[in-house]
């Protein structure tokens, strides 16, 4: 018995940990997604690359759980659909500089702290379901089925990405600058 306690208290002990070092994680991600980064090419080759992978998985994904979330890969194609368009959105309103030692960019600040506060209060929401329906009878198939608002950011932040680094793997091929 004292031993199922302690792995109780420790797994209860992991979720409080993740439940603190969330928001800072957050916040260091909008940090470094607005930042001035230099682009190369072969760097955005394996980003697009690793987002197509990503989504084919997340697709396979979507379609097993749509044995429990009704509409799961509904949910997940009109999330990558907006997506797609919102990263195209993104590469427009990206702040390209031409320097002699290569090309940099700069995200838009506004577009990388909304996303960041989707993933977030989609999240937020999760949890708040959750703690809502402990306790209840049938907590975990009803909360379960709420889930579809998950796949759906979780395919627009994959599908942004996607065409953001194909995009922008276009723009650094078009800009390439002549050198040894």
């Amino acid at each position: 018995m004292p031993f199922l306690l302690l792995i109780a208290l420790l797994v209860l002990g992991l979720i409080l940990l993740w439940a603190l070092l969330l928001p800072l994680v957050l916040v260091r991600r909008y940090r470094y997604g607005r930042s001035r980064r230099r682009g190369i090419r072969w760097t955005a080759t394996l980003q697009a690359l690793a987002s197509f992978v990503s989504l084919l998985v997340f697709f396979a994904s979507a379609w097993i759980a749509g044995h429990w979330v009704a509409g799961a890969p509904r949910y997940a194609a009109v999330g990558v659909a907006a997506g797609l368009l919102l990263g195209v959105l993104g590469l427009i309103a990206t702040r390209f500089e031409y320097e002699p030692g290569g090309t940099y960019y700069t995200p838009n600040r506004w577009l990388v702290l909304a996303l960041t506060l989707i993933v977030a209060v989609r999240l937020s929401v999760g949890l708040w379901q959750g703690l809502h329906l402990w306790g209840s009878a049938d907590a975990g198939n009803a909360w379960l089925s709420r889930q579809g608002g998950l796949l759906a950011v979780g395919g627009l932040v994959l599908g942004y990405y996607l065409s953001y680094a194909l995009g922008l793997r276009r723009k650094l091929a078009r800009t390439r600058m002549p050198g040894p």
